[in-house]
């Protein structure tokens, strides 16, 4: 009896040990590929490239399709919206919003709800969970499809007019390219000065 809950307990440690060492490689590869946002995303729209093939030349599983493009519009919203949301601050309505607004403003950048590396990897990982999807008839249930693009649509444009509303109304813009960069003396004259030997 005491040799089967060593044994057992043997099995489960070892299992332990292997999905940790899993956990670590897939985690030390996320890890190598977290720089290379251009190719990640190259990927991304790929795969989402493959879906849709496999949506139209199959005709269907418009359910499937319906709701990742659901989560992705939710996704792209989190990506859109300030990670502390001016609106929701108290102080904001009193003394004005908390993201600079001119230039002699301290710089703040503009941290998101979604950073971009998880965004990129919840598209990715949805994605391929819709095409796996895909495989199975069980999930391909009839629905009268453009209703459904119809929906999409609509919700698309109320989802982004109140988006660009609320960056207007608090003065952000959720698109930066990097730190902003101040040019030296040199190269503002455009003259190259040598000293003398």
């Amino acid at each position: 009896m005491e040799e089967e809950l060593l044994s057992s307990g043997n099995t489960k440690s070892k299992f332990s040990q292997i999905w940790t060492r899993l956990s670590q490689m897939y985690q030390s590869m996320l890890d190598r590929w977290t720089p290379h946002s251009r190719a990640r995303w190259a990927g991304t729209i790929i795969l989402l490239l493959i879906f849709g093939m496999r949506i139209i030349i199959n005709q269907g599983w418009y359910i499937v399709t319906y709701a990742l493009g659901i989560y992705h519009l939710n996704l792209f919203i989190a990506f859109l919206t300030p990670k502390i949301d001016p609106a929701m601050d108290f102080d904001a309505e009193e003394n004005g919003p908390e993201l600079p607004t001119r230039a002699n403003e301290e710089f703040r950048p503009f941290i998101r709800r979604l950073p971009e590396f998880k965004f990129w990897y919840s598209v990715t990982k949805s994605t391929v969970i819709g095409v796996v999807c895909t495989f199975f008839d069980c999930f391909n249930i009839p629905v009268f499809w453009p209703i459904l693009v119809m929906y999409f649509i609509t919700l698309f444009c109320i989802t982004m007019k109140r988006q660009i509303r609320h960056m207007i109304k608090y003065r952000y813009i959720p698109f930066t390219h990097g730190k902003p960069k101040y040019r030296g003396h040199e190269e503002t004259t455009g003259k190259v000065i040598i000293s003398p030997k």
